[in-house]
């Protein structure tokens, strides 16, 4: 419930959505369960997966095509306009694992940007945690490394990478610093971002598995 609050708290007309996704995740979870080894079964898992992607799709992409559809036509078809909810890719991913527990979908510490955490990775820490002071203390230590390479290496990466873009300067050089500050700074957000999110989920008593051991 306080993941839900969370998430609800910058746009509470998404929460929704990622209700619906969870309630026809579960439903559809039961159905295949009961059905297993059954054609039936397999028209199910096709049905959720099907939803799941379509909202995903609907949300990223419905402008995406939209415009893409208008250029070559020469139509003024208007584009939705439709914001993003937060975090849909992430819990899109995790409801087609057909997951038993809203808790793991809602999670929040990691719901913004992963990393991406299979059930059966928290299946038994859902019920059953381990909480110590030494714990928090690393989740705490975690965590603020993680913010560290975002703000102090990703973003400024990011300015980086902003200036070669506004500047007319082609020369060898500046290109290949922009696209080693490109790839940079995509590994640091997501690497940072991963480590917040292992961070705030041992202070809470979960461990994630690490994400970015190997870039």
């Amino acid at each position: 419930l306080a993941s839900l609050v969370f998430y609800g708290w910058g746009e509470p007309r998404y929460l929704l959505v990622m209700l619906a996704s969870i309630v026809q995740g579960y439903v559809f979870g039961l159905l295949i369960g009961k059905l297993r080894g059954r054609p039936a079964a397999k028209a199910c898992l096709a049905a959720s997966v099907l939803l799941s992607f379509a909202a995903l799709a609907y949300f990223k992409y419905a402008d995406f095509f939209l415009a893409n559809f208008n250029a070559l036509t020469g139509l003024s078809v208007p584009l939705l306009r439709v914001a993003l909810p937060v975090g849909i890719s992430f819990y899109t991913f995790q409801i087609v694992s057909f997951v038993d527990l809203a808790a793991y979908v809602a999670m929040f510490p990691q719901l913004i940007a992963g990393p991406i955490v299979r059930y059966s990775d928290v299946a038994a820490q859902l019920r059953t945690r381990m909480h110590s002071v030494s714990d928090a203390a690393y989740g705490a230590r975690r965590f603020v490394l993680g913010l560290a390479k975002k703000i102090l290496l990703a973003n400024q990466l990011g300015a980086l990478v902003s200036a070669f873009r506004a500047t007319k300067d082609g020369s060898v050089l500046y290109t290949w610093l922009y696209a080693a500050a490109f790839l940079l700074q995509i590994y640091y957000d997501f690497s940072g971002y991963s480590d917040m999110a292992i961070g705030l989920g041992r202070i809470f008593g979960f461990r994630f598995p690490e994400n970015f051991n190997y870039p």
